[in-house]
């Protein structure tokens, strides 16, 4: 796997709502539980949180003759391409590895939360105590030593694969077109394409907290793409004009004061 652009590919037709990926995912990063209470759902924690990066979430649909039907949906970073978390962030703690997946470097983590408000997945979590951001990161130090994330080695009933980009997403669409019936592949439209992929057994739309149509927000576009360089060259303009002159005129030298100069002019 090394050197390759990878994407995580997952099979919610086949997920059996297990958890063993959430729990791997825990003892792989060495993430503490917490204490949580119980708020009608056998999904626990209730939402993703600072350290919990990989959550399975539990939905009740009505389905055929009206009869509840669960849909099981493994929740997390989707390591977008253009991603909005790394747009953002001022001290470039979050950044895009050579697999193509959406890393944090913790020493230059400030707190300052704006990748939060940037993700249209809504997937990093601040903890007050470290002023630190987390999310998932692929398992970026197994995929460097030619593992596969310890979600996906976990998973008993091939929910979870992960290759490279254009196999996978070969395969997933294959698949859906195997399930038929309203199947779709989520991921590889949006955001020029994440590195976590879904095939879903219902549209989008169905699923909670999954966006129809992720997108970058067009404040961060307008900034980051726009109005950050048109800055950053009106700065470089000025400095550029002052080494000019300094180099055309040297140091300007003050202006000596003669009104104190003994006799006048003539």
């Amino acid at each position: 796997m090394k050197g390759l652009e990878l994407v995580k590919l997952i099979d919610l037709s086949r997920c059996t709502a297990c958890r063993g990926c959430q729990i791997a995912c825990k003892q792989w990063n060495n993430l503490p539980a917490s204490k949580t209470n119980n708020f009608g759902s056998y999904q626990n924690p209730p939402d993703l949180q600072w350290n919990t990066w990989t959550l399975i979430r539990f939905q009740e649909i009505e389905g055929q003759n009206n009869k509840v039907k669960w849909l099981f949906r493994k929740d997390g970073c989707m390591h977008c391409t253009d991603a909005a978390c790394i747009k953002v962030c001022p001290t470039q703690a979050l950044y895009h590895t050579e697999f193509g997946s959406v890393a944090v470097d913790y020493d230059r983590c400030i707190g300052c939360k704006a990748c939060i408000t940037a993700c249209p997945f809504d997937v990093p979590r601040y903890d007050s105590v470290t002023n630190k951001i987390y999310k998932c990161d692929l398992c970026y130090s197994r995929l460097k030593a030619n593992q596969p994330p310890a979600c996906v080695q976990s998973c008993p009933t091939g929910a979870l694969q992960i290759g490279a980009k254009d196999e996978m997403i070969a395969k997933a669409y294959k698949r859906a077109q195997e399930l038929g019936d309203g199947a779709t592949v989520y991921g590889d439209k949006y955001v020029d394409g994440t590195h976590v992929i879904y095939v879903l057994p219902q549209k989008a739309a169905v699923y909670e907290k999954l966006p129809d149509r992720p997108e970058v927000p067009a404040p961060i576009l307008v900034w980051k793409d726009v109005l950050k360089p048109l800055g950053l060259i009106a700065t470089g303009g000025v400095i550029g004009a002052a080494i000019v002159h300094y180099v055309t005129h040297g140091p300007k030298a003050p202006i000596e004061d003669n009104s104190n100069d003994q006799g006048g002019a003539v």
